[in-house]
């Protein structure tokens, strides 16, 4: 791995996170799903301060980004970390930059007392799946994610 470093994104780096989480999108084939916007971005990252973004650089170039926000756990009664999305740029992969960006948000996770850093994982993504492992993270088999949008959340809202 060439030398880095990393960095918090700041507002002007909107158009770059839209630009990594299309990139995210298609590798996951699901850019269809996409309806985030600068706009949108801007509002929930930058003025809400409702998620974080930092990027990994190589030679002073982003090559990879981490999007995450604080949860909290009644059992362990601290904030965790959520790690929404992770993405390295494919001409990228293989150096290290994908453990480099979670070991930097453990060490967040670590320096604001947290309580766990955790993320979900699409199950065919093997070589992340393979990643995670080697890093000791522990996949939690006996839990189902749901999910309320659309139309059925706002009919719950009703």
């Amino acid at each position: 791995m060439n030398e880095f470093c990393f960095r918090y994104a700041e507002k002007e780096d909107v158009g770059l996170i839209l630009d990594f989480i299309r990139s995210l999108a298609i590798y996951e084939k699901m850019l269809d799903e996409v309806v985030a916007t600068e706009e949108i971005l801007t509002e929930w990252i930058f003025e809400k301060k409702k998620a974080e973004v930092i990027f990994v650089l190589e030679e002073n170039k982003e090559v990879g980004f981490a999007l995450f926000f604080h949860n909290f756990s009644t059992f362990l009664g601290r904030a965790g970390i959520y790690l929404e999305d992770l993405y390295v740029k494919e001409e990228y992969r293989g150096k290290g930059y994908g453990k480099a960006l979670l070991k930097k948000l453990a060490q967040i996770a670590v320096e604001r007392d947290c309580g766990r850093l955790e993320w979900s994982c699409l199950d065919w993504n093997q070589p992340s799946i393979d990643v995670y492992l080697s890093i000791g993270a522990v996949p939690m088999d006996e839990w189902t994610v749901y999910r309320l949008t659309g139309d059925a959340l706002k009919k719950m809202a009703e």
